[in-house]
């Protein structure tokens, strides 16, 4: 009989035993287990703080258009030498009624309405709703705006309309030669003449003529309100302008709601000093005859002196796991705990703007 002999080497080729095996493997699920742990984990949190991000700039992209927009509301300087009566190109009516006088005599200004729709004069230089305007689209200046009739049980996102003297420098002026002022989606305004008095006929402090000039200026007219996007069905914050051929358009996706409420100054002194903050159905509401009742809606209006506005912001897509998870603090601090089931993330942003073209008036006689 032949006897075989191991060699040294053999025992380095033994292979392992099955609880060796089973210990491996379990040790490998484990870590690997840990791993995938590990890289959900992460992956959550970079998609939750990318969501995050974009929210943020959503928001801060659309307050910072409305922050710009608002402070330019109003805007309507004095031109140089002009005559007090005519110092500023004609684009808002005066609260109390008044002609142009130049020597005693009461002189007429002309508005070319040549284009289309005609330019108004107007009464605001501001207007809000609480909800929609009904006929956003259809009103040629923000006098003609109407606010629709508001849903006792659904609340909507307000509106905002507001207009200014456009020029090269306070919209971004189209490349033509020369360049056009433009409305909030960047379409070129139409050149306004008016014919008025007041424009010197020499040099001198009191060298002036009571021939009427022409004149030329532009005036936007912008409208902020919240709808869904035809395109992507996403709630976008939308504007209006009166550029040439401008229609309608979304500037912002994923903006849900917008609540603005309006610092109105004590009603007696003209001091600024915001006395407190209103809706726009309160600003216009029947109120204590010691406060408003005296002014008339173009006065209120005019007594508008801060804007407050929140915007709520949405996730562009699903980044929470459950309901619990979606809660929010809505525009008016009250925490949502029935959130819509879309698994999105929802949050507030904010800020106030002080109206920097105020319009002084009168108080009532």
């Amino acid at each position: 009989m032949t006897r075989h002999f191991r060699s040294p080497e053999s025992r380095y080729l033994q292979g392992f035993s099955l609880i060796e095996l089973m210990i491996s493997l379990a040790l490998g699920l484990i870590i690997l287990v840990a791993v995938l742990s590990a890289y959900t984990g992460a992956a959550s949190a970079a998609k939750m703080a990318e969501a995050q991000g974009r929210m943020y700039e959503d928001g801060q992209a659309a307050l910072t258009i409305l922050t710009q927009q608002l402070r330019m509301a109003g805007n309507n300087p004095d031109q140089t030498n002009r005559l007090d009566t005519s110092v500023k190109d004609p684009i808002y009516t005066k609260p109390i009624a008044s002609g142009l006088t130049y020597g005693g005599d009461i002189l007429p200004v002309f508005v070319d309405s040549s284009i289309t729709p005609a330019f108004e004069l107007s009464d605001y230089s501001i207007r809000g709703c609480d909800g929609a305007f009904s006929n956003i689209n259809a009103a040629t200046s923000l006098d003609g705006l109407v606010c629709a009739v508001p849903d006792p049980v659904i609340a909507v996102p307000d509106s905002i309309a507001l207009s200014y003297e456009a020029d090269d420098f306070n919209t971004v002026p189209t490349t033509a030669t020369p360049p056009l002022p433009t409305d909030c989606l960047g379409y070129a305004l139409d050149k306004i003449k008016a014919v008025i008095p007041g424009i010197p006929a020499g040099y001198g402090s009191d060298v002036f003529s009571a021939e009427l000039k022409d004149v030329f200026y532009f005036v936007a007219d912008n409208r902020f309100y919240i709808d869904s996007s035809s395109a992507t069905a996403a709630p976008s914050l939308y504007c209006q302008g009166n550029g040439i051929d401008s229609t309608a358009q979304p500037l912002v996706e994923n903006i849900e709601d917008m609540q603005i409420t309006y610092g109105v100054e004590i009603p007696d002194g003209q001091t600024r000093t915001v006395a407190g903050y209103l809706r726009a159905d309160e600003l216009l509401a029947t109120p204590d005859p010691d406060v408003l009742a005296a002014f008339t809606s173009q006065e209120r209006w005019r007594k508008v002196v801060t804007v407050r506005i929140c915007l709520l912001v949405r996730s562009e897509n699903a980044v929470v796991s459950d309901l619990a998870s979606a809660r929010y603090f809505n525009c008016a601090g009250t925490l949502e705990t029935a959130p819509p089931d879309d698994l999105r993330l929802r949050r507030t942003y904010s800020t106030t703007v002080m109206l920097r073209n105020w319009l002084e008036i009168a108080g009532p006689t």
